[in-house]
């Protein structure tokens, strides 16, 4: 993912977190980046970020970010 992606990618959620957990999900967030851009991302990286972030998402956005993460962890294994 470039920069830009991993931009809209923060934004899109951010802005589905629960309230006052939004620096801890940015703290993910950046973190996965930084594995992305060194290179060394790993579908495993994935399995750890999902429950991670499964537990800071509001309950009704949850079905909506687990689509978007599976469809990003697909094309990540395509690459």
């Amino acid at each position: 993912m470039d920069k830009q992606g991993q931009e809209r990618f923060l934004s899109f959620i951010l802005q589905r977190v629960q309230e006052g957990k939004e620096e801890e999900a940015k703290a993910i967030l950046m973190e996965n980046f930084r594995k992305q851009n060194e290179g060394t991302f790993s579908q495993s990286d994935i399995a750890e970020f999902i429950p991670k972030m499964i537990t800071l998402i509001r309950p009704e956005k949850l079905e909506e970010i687990q689509a978007i993460v599976k469809q990003f962890s697909g094309n990540f294994g395509s690459k």
